[in-house]
């Protein structure tokens, strides 16, 4: 390198082993990249997470709670990961001067709209996750105000770990029928896509703010367990509708959770594509296997 090429951009994915963080690696193949799991940083130590960022010019913070339902019982737990964590991460950005990207989820949201969600909406979480998350971000964006990229998004999917299409394909092949709620509408976001979107985010040197990063489209996740099973190969009409009330569990879900793009419009990034394209893509990528 000449004395007056630039200097190559330095990665730090936090989360490196988690679904998201291997397709991260994947859209940053080529780069000057450091992967650290959760077994080489935990982002709860704010002592190694200053000695982790030293030295990199974009961190993209991967590592998360995400048990939903068990963070009703332990939210500490998950406060301390997805909280203080986070304003660790973003309190050793500001001191370097690297950027940050956060994820974030549609749970800062209570649910009950009925268009979708604008990146400035309010947050109103309605269960103990969504808290957690929603202090992350207030912690982040105000460590590091013109650095930190919060990226919310939701009904994550990929090859690289358990997820909602991995487990359809599994009942596919060990069940006659299945039943899958029909109340509660969202945008299916394949892994893949959010990783490449956060790297076009990057590579625009966009501004800092809040941007929700979900595939276009919405549906329910009945609707999105009918075409996992058409794109496996297995008959869709096995798959029944019913309601939330049929499936209770611990932490209450949002029942609308569809988030609106704006921010990439005005930012000039075309927002990400149609969820059934992306799911096709993930078919055709091998994705809707059973297993991982």
């Amino acid at each position: 390198m000449s004395a007056d090429a630039p200097a190559q951009t330095r990665y730090l994915i936090t989360g490196a082993a988690g679904m998201l963080g291997q397709d991260l690696q994947l859209a940053l193949a080529g780069r000057d990249v450091t992967a650290l799991r959760r077994a080489d940083l935990n982002i709860t130590d704010a002592d190694a997470v200053a000695a982790a960022v030293e030295g990199h010019d974009v961190v993209i913070n991967a590592a998360a709670y995400t048990a939903v339902d068990q963070a009703e019982d332990d939210e500490d737990a998950a406060y301390a990961i997805n909280a203080t964590g986070t304003e660790h991460l973003a309190r050793a950005c500001a001191a370097t001067g690297a950027r940050l990207v956060h994820y974030s989820t549609d749970y800062v949201f209570q649910g009950d709209a009925s268009e979708p969600y604008d990146e400035d909406a309010p947050r109103d979480p309605l269960n103990a996750y969504g808290r957690t998350k929603a202090a992350g971000e207030q912690l982040a964006l105000d460590a590091h105000p013109e650095g930190v990229y919060v990226l919310r998004t939701a009904w994550l999917y990929g090859g690289g770990g358990p997820n909602f299409a991995k487990t359809m394909v599994k009942l596919a092949e060990t069940r006659p029928e299945i039943t899958v709620v029909d109340d509660q509408l969202g945008q299916p976001t394949y892994t893949r896509d959010l990783a490449e979107q956060t790297v076009a985010l990057l590579d625009a040197d966009a501004p800092a703010g809040v941007y929700h990063a979900t595939n276009s489209g919405e549906c329910t996740w009945f609707d999105f367990a009918r075409e996992i099973f058409r794109l496996a190969g297995h008959d869709p009409e096995r798959v029944q509708p019913t309601d939330s009330s049929a499936f209770e569990r611990p932490a209450a879900r949002p029942a609308y959770s569809v988030l609106g793009h704006r921010r990439w419009l005005e930012a000039g990034i075309p927002e990400m594509r149609d969820w059934r394209e992306a799911l096709a893509d993930a078919a055709e990528n091998g994705v809707l296997t059973s297993g991982w």
